[in-house]
This record gives C-alpha cells, structure tokens and sequence, in this order.
C-alpha cells in the first residue's frame, strides 16, 4: 500500500494554510500528487423577485464566489510550495459534494476539524465527507506538520476501524511507536492483541493498552493518553453508530472530531 494522491479541502478560514503545509509535508514524504479542492454552491434566489433582481444578485455573488475561489488557490499555490507536484480543481458548487466527486482519484483526503469550520460553505465538514466520501479522511485540527513518529490507534473490531489501519500502514510502517489501544468495558474482548500482531508483522513496533472507561469517557480517556504518550496522530474508524445517532445522544466519533488536540486518521 501506498500513498500517491492527496487532497486537501480549501477555505478562508485563519488554519487553511496551516492544512496545506501539513499536506505538502506528508506529500513531499510519499513521492505524492497534491491536489487543492475548493468550492461553494450558489445561494438560490429569494421567493418572489423579478427576473432582473435575480439576475443582478446572481452576478454579485458569482463575482464574490470567483474572488473568494481566487483567494484560496492562492493560499494552496503559497502554502504547499515548490517541490511537489500539485493540481487544483474549483467549481461552483456544494463544497462536500465536489470533494467527494474529486476523491475518486485520491488516496487521502485531508479536511480540518469540525469546530474549525465556520467559514460559511467553503467548508467542507469532516462528518459528512467521511460518511460519504469512500476514502480515508485525515481532520487536521491546526498543525502544519504530521510527525506521525508515534500513533495512537482507537482499535475496536469493527469494518470501520480495520478500514483506517489498513489506510494507515504507510503511516504506521514509518512510526517510531504504534501504542494498539482499546477502551471501555468490552476492550478485553476487541481483538486489541491480535491487531498489534499484524502491525508488528508488517515491521510496526506495536504495543497493546488496556484502558478503563464508560462508554460515555471512551474518546476523553483516548485522548488523555494520546497526550500522555506525545503521540501527535490517532487512527481510528468513524460513525460506527449512524451520524444522526451519534448527533442526538453523542458518540466517540463525534466527541474526538470536535475535541482532538492532534489529527485524526478515520475510515468509515
């Protein structure tokens, strides 16, 4: 397995370049293409207006939309440098929809965290790109460099999590340390040994860790020992519960997406 095609979702907001440096980084280490993908979808007119109205108010915004898809090539083209090779597509149109047509040709798929983007519908949101998307997602929380010397995996034996660790093995290969760690009250019965066995097999130095937690302090005690350990990437799978669950009474998903110190590697 390999890496050979990146994409990075673009916005305006303040860590966008902060996420283009941390894709060009792990680029640069694989040898692969980046591609910057930004987008915004017209908004519809309002309810009674004339046809001129329309067509007036259509020009604006389709002025404001190319200056704002302007801006962010700009970001992508000062951000990820010179030495990789990178392509960039933009389009009118929903900002999670044309990430997900485009990543049909990528092998990562890079987004920033959930409570990061609020910067209108240039965001693409991490929950519903890793719903649909089909591809591993890597949600930056503000860094601009993956070390990925030490990862924490969030292993419970489900399709969604042995998805992200086999994503994750061109990561994991190069890691200093893979701490296998399984939590909550059935993580005797996960497998959690098994899965350190064929990381090690694939030349991981992998250890196994039991962790103590209700099902309600699953992702807060991850984290805890993610810092704990100076581990600077967790790899876990996503929504094993439906999204709207997950919304409604709250989930190990949707807690680390909004509270992760550190990048997330996720496959649903």
């Amino acid at each position: 397995m390999s890496i050979a095609s990146i994409m990075v979702s673009l916005d305006l907001g303040a860590r966008a370049a902060e996420r283009v440096r941390l894709a060009a980084g792990l680029a640069s280490r694989f040898g692969a293409t980046l591609t910057g993908i930004a987008a915004r979808k017209m908004p519809n007119p309002g309810p009674g207006e004339d046809l001129k109205t329309i067509q007036a108010a259509y020009k604006e915004e389709q002025t404001k939309l190319e200056k704002d898809l302007k801006r962010c090539r700009e970001v992508f083209e000062q951000s990820c440098g010179a030495e990789i090779r990178t392509a960039w597509h933009q389009a009118e149109a929903d900002a999670t929809s044309f990430l997900v047509r485009q990543a049909l040709a990528a092998d990562l798929v890079i987004v920033g965290r959930e409570t990061d983007n609020d910067t209108g519908t240039l965001a693409a949101l991490p929950g519903p790109v890793l719903m649909e998307v089909g591809r591993p997602v890597l949600v930056a929380p503000g860094t601009d460099h993956l070390r990925a010397e030490r990862i924490v995996v969030a292993w419970k034996d489900a399709p969604e999590a042995r998805r992200a660790v086999s994503a994750a093995l061109p990561l994991i290969r190069r890691a200093k340390q893979v701490f296998v760690v399984s939590a909550g009250e059935e993580a005797r019965f996960t497998g959690a040994e098994q899965v350190c066995g064929f990381l090690n097999l694939h030349g991981a130095q992998a250890t196994t860790h039991l962790l103590t937690a209700t099902s309600r302090e699953v992702a807060d005690e991850i984290l805890r020992f993610t810092t704990r350990e100076d581990a600077d990437l967790v790899v876990m799978g996503g929504y094993g519960h439906s999204r709207l669950r997950e919304w409604l009474f709250g989930g190990v998903t949707r807690d680390v997406l909004q509270t992760s110190p550190v990048c997330c590697l996720m496959s649903h």
